[in-house]
């Protein structure tokens, strides 16, 4: 079957179609023998012929030939619409950095499904190395990260800027000062719980020293919530750019948010790879998740007291 050429399909296909080989001819601008030798040599290779041929009448095909010349129409018809891009959408893969989905996931799908029903997204929720990793390779389409670890060959859109804030517990000295904030230099001056994320952990350790301030990691942990719950629990003072709602850890502890002044912001970024050119799917989909982030942000302190 391998023998079997495009060309060949096509003249089968339009012998069927036209009614007979001198039409077919006429309709393809080829000639009548060069189609007849194509004919013949396709249904050599076929094994039985594809039409029942009758002097000076219509050909019909033979009843292998009626399944035949159809399903090689078909393939003919899929070729054509893959070569003109013609191809159903695709579902479009989000990813999101693992601390961020929490807050930010499920009600950017919901705001897809009510914007376009139609769209297919398969989420995502990743640590840093893997969505890095997944962007180059190209299997993730868009991902929701923070600017970390990220080069030039990925193109990025500035969703919202986000300063840095401590979390301590409800009675930790720093949170009489929720409401003005504080500075690195206080916040160094007690033992400090890092998420143990490689990217992020570097991020935050260089805070302090590049501005020349010791400091003291007592605890590392694999999440955010754990780091809320110890931070919650008066084991050290939390850091993070990313803020749940609610005023308490999972394990019901209280704790308070304090707003660091001095530390800059950090974007959220909407990123792709330069050189995987976005699908009209993803490019509606980037579009649909810029707008949401549109106008002023919510003031996610206001959490249960």
């Amino acid at each position: 079957m391998l023998n079997v050429t495009l060309r060949q399909l096509e003249y089968a296909t339009a012998t069927a179609r036209c009614g007979g080989v001198t039409a077919a001819a006429e309709a393809l601008s080829v000639s009548q023998p060069a189609l007849s030798v194509a004919l013949a040599q396709l249904e050599a290779t076929l094994g039985q012929p594809l039409f029942l041929r009758r002097p000076g009448g219509r050909i019909m095909p033979t009843a292998f030939g009626r399944t035949w010349l159809a399903e090689a129409q078909a393939q003919l018809d899929a070729l054509t619409r893959l070569l003109s891009g013609e191809m159903p959408a695709a579902p479009v893969r989000l990813a999101c950095f693992e601390d961020l989905a929490p807050t930010l996931l499920a009600p950017l799908l919901r705001r897809i499904a009510a914007a376009a029903p139609d769209l297919q997204v398969y989420p995502a929720i990743l640590p840093f190395e893997a969505l890095n990793e997944g962007l180059r390779s190209g299997r993730i389409d868009l991902a929701i990260t923070w600017d970390l670890g990220l080069d030039a060959t990925c193109d990025k859109t500035v969703l919202r800027q986000t300063a840095p804030h401590a979390v301590v517990a409800a009675d930790h000295p720093l949170a009489a000062q929720a409401k003005r904030g504080t500075t690195l230099a206080a916040v160094a001056e007690h033992p400090l719980i890092l998420a143990d994320q490689g990217l992020s952990l570097g991020h935050m350790r260089a805070l302090f020293t590049a501005r020349g301030l010791p400091f003291t990691v007592a605890h590392r942990t694999a999440s955010l919530e754990l780091l809320r719950s110890f931070a919650a629990n008066g084991l050290g003072v939390g850091l993070s750019y990313t803020r749940p709602w609610g005023r308490r850890s999972q394990d019901g502890a209280a704790l308070a948010t304090v707003a660091i002044t001095d530390a800059g912001s950090e974007p959220v970024i909407l990123a792709r790879l330069a050189a995987n050119p976005p699908t009209a799917e993803s490019a509606r989909l980037a579009t649909i998740i810029t707008g949401a982030f549109t106008g002023p942000q919510t003031d996610q302190t206001d959490g249960d007291s």
